[in-house]
């Protein structure tokens, strides 16, 4: 399967377990930051956050590094782009 000219590869279940784990992880640090420096966070934001981190530790399971180029890079936007919309139609119709 390829995406912007990007071959994927097809991680298997070990892998795409401890992306989740690292992406919970970060998440739950970066929230500790948050909560130490005062910023504002919602539920909302939360949620966004998680998504993101999440979808950049399964992304580099699946072959899409950030640093290797600007294909790269364009794929990763795209995603979690994407993935955003998603989840702020999702909120918009679960608050209607």
């Amino acid at each position: 399967m390829k995406i912007l000219g990007l071959a994927l590869r097809k991680p298997n279940f070990g892998e795409l377990t401890a992306a989740a784990v690292m992406g919970t992880g970060l998440w739950l640090a970066a929230l500790g930051l948050a909560r130490v420096l005062q910023l504002p966070l919602d539920r909302f934001d939360a949620g966004a956050l998680l998504i993101v981190v999440l979808w950049g530790c399964c992304s580099a399971r699946l072959g899409i590094h950030v640093g290797q180029g600007q294909r790269h890079l364009a794929a990763n936007l795209v995603v979690s782009g994407a993935l955003l919309m998603a989840y702020q139609g999702a909120w918009f119709i679960a608050l209607a």
